[in-house]
């Protein structure tokens, strides 16, 4: 470790230095500020920029680390910055125009997801790391294998790998291969991996053993490696190898965060127009490998887009499953409503709108199921409209007391389910007002409130973080329909963090601005 921080440039080293700032990491001397006004007793911590401080300082300081956790954190700041420079070094050895291989692999370490999800702990023993070599020939090589491995749940509550199959351009086998976990088994997870205890019996293939076949492929670092999600058959593999294409990282979808990655089904559907596997059956390591080389392959003949539209059963199908009936007379009572239309359907009644007339009301009609109530509302017989925003419904007549009554039914879209979000940001209009009476505040209580402020804000973003990790896996999961309603729940706290979240960061900024004026004042 002491070798890597001794050559690395100045401007990791101090991106390495403001981390350990920011993370509150002391060494054998202290943190940054007690180490400068120990070993500065000119400047001190007076001139705490580690921009601005030579090189031979910044290395004494993070060689004062001796804490496993610490040289671990500052291994992969290291390894963050290495990967990152490895498009440019190839960049700058091969003449020429970029390849389009060399392209794809830019994007995946280009992608703001790849230093969490690539940060591998390396420095292990049973770790094989394949670096680039600059003395290599042919260090522009198009060689691509796509790779895919299914892991099983230890006792210890970790993964080890039990099978992996490697695919060549060509989509031929290179590798197929189950592996021996080296742990006690808990749960096979059949249901996803296909593998049952009985698989097993009579395997002998290690780990070891499956790391000297696929380096044998890589070519010292320059053949590509390609996979979905490869970063945890990497992990399972114990491998690190820096020539990588991440098939959902080099397509988005269209209308969609960055973050929120297409699972692999998703892209085999909406780019090569094939089901990769039925509903509900196990995966197939070698239909995945194979499913993320013809991506690429589409990719680099140009046959697929970057981005993908989002398709119709990726639609939160939440509350479709209900009719609006609106522009009811007031003089018609609810129970009247079930002749209006066919089907087994429970009446809720809404409650007005502000300036709504007292003449007319509204209700929900509510199905077991959407298919119920698309159902019914195919069958009534009425005539074909729209509402203001475009949504379909249908003007229906029907007699009571007598008389010709006239109301409206529609289909429920997702925008019915904006109000719950928008009263909720109603709600936080409280926040924004706290922020303008930041401005009468006296200087102590300003500094409380940016502490407290600041507090809150650091504790929003890991709620942000963990609402963003929970809502990836659970849209990652295979099984995806059972996780709809816990899916959109996610998504509404998500969105209402991140207003909150956004709301505090104005409040700190303007409460430290007028800080210093006040400040500037006084002197």
């Amino acid at each position: 470790m002491e070798d890597k921080i001794a050559t690395a440039e100045k401007k990791v080293l101090v991106e390495m230095v403001r981390l350990t700032q920011k993370r509150g990491m002391r060494g054998s001397e202290g943190d940054w500020k007690e180490f400068l006004n120990s070993r500065d007793p000119k400047f001190g911590a007076s001139m705490s920029d580690p921009s601005k401080r030579p090189n031979d300082l910044l290395i004494a300081f993070l060689k004062t680390f001796n804490k496993e956790d610490d040289l671990m954190f500052l291994d992969k700041v290291l390894q963050c910055n290495e990967k990152r420079n490895f498009v440019k070094q190839v960049s700058q050895i091969t003449p020429g125009n970029e390849s389009p291989e060399q392209k794809l692999v830019r994007l995946t370490l280009e992608h703001p997801q790849y230093p969490l999800e690539y940060s591998f702990p390396s420095y292990d023993k049973e770790w094989v790391v394949t670096k680039f070599s600059q003395k290599s020939k042919g260090p522009n090589s198009n060689l691509i294998y796509a790779i895919d491995c299914e892991m099983v749940l230890c006792e210890d509550g970790t993964e080890n790998l039990v099978r992996v199959c490697m695919v060549d351009r060509d989509l031929q086998v290179k590798i197929d291969e189950l592996v021996k976990p080296r742990k006690a088994i808990k749960d096979y997870r059949t249901d996803i991996t296909g593998i049952s205890p009985g698989d097993l019996d009579g395997v002998s293939c290690s780990l070891a053993d499956v790391q000297k076949s696929i380096t044998k492929f890589l070519s010292h670092g320059r053949t590509i490696l390609v996979g979905h999600s490869l970063n945890n058959d990497l992990q399972a593999l114990k491998l690190d190898h820096s020539r990588v294409i991440d098939t959902s990282f080099i397509f988005k979808y269209s209308n969609g965060s960055i973050y929120r990655r297409p699972s692999l089904s998703k892209l085999c559907k909406s780019v090569l127009g094939y089901d990769l596997r039925k509903e509900g059956a196990p995966h197939n390591c070698l239909d995945d490998a194979q499913a993320a080389m013809k991506l690429v392959l589409a990719k680099l003949g140009s046959k697929a887009d970057d981005t993908i539209a989002i398709a119709d059963e990726d639609t939160p199908q939440v509350g479709m499953e209900k009719l609006l009936l609106h522009r009811i007379p007031i003089n018609v009572p609810s129970e009247a409503l079930a002749r209006a239309i066919h089907g087994d359907f429970t009446i809720e009644l809404k409650p007005p709108k502000k300036g709504q007339g007292g003449d007319i009301y509204s209700a929900l009609a509510i199905f077991k199921n959407p298919k119920e109530a698309q159902q019914a509302f195919e069958e009534i017989e009425g005539s074909a409209d729209e509402d203001s925003s475009g949504r379909p419904q249908k003007l229906i007549r029907f007699q009571h007391s007598g008389s010709i009554v006239s109301i409206y039914v529609r289909k429920m879209g997702q925008k019915d389910f904006a109000d719950k979000f928008s009263s909720k940001k109603r709600d936080l209009e409280v926040i924004e007002n706290i922020v303008m009476s930041k401005k009468q505040k006296t200087d102590n209580k300003m500094e409380i409130e940016t502490i407290s402020n600041s507090s809150k804000c650091c504790n929003h973003v890991e709620e942000v973080e963990r609402l963003k990790q929970e809502l990836k896996r659970k849209e990652d999961s295979t099984h995806c329909c059972d996780h709809v309603n816990e899916v959109e729940s996610l998504k509404e706290e998500l969105r209402r963090k991140d207003y909150e979240l956004s709301i505090l960061r104005k409040t700190i900024t303007i409460v430290k601005k007028d800080s210093k004026k006040k400040k500037g004042k006084k002197r």
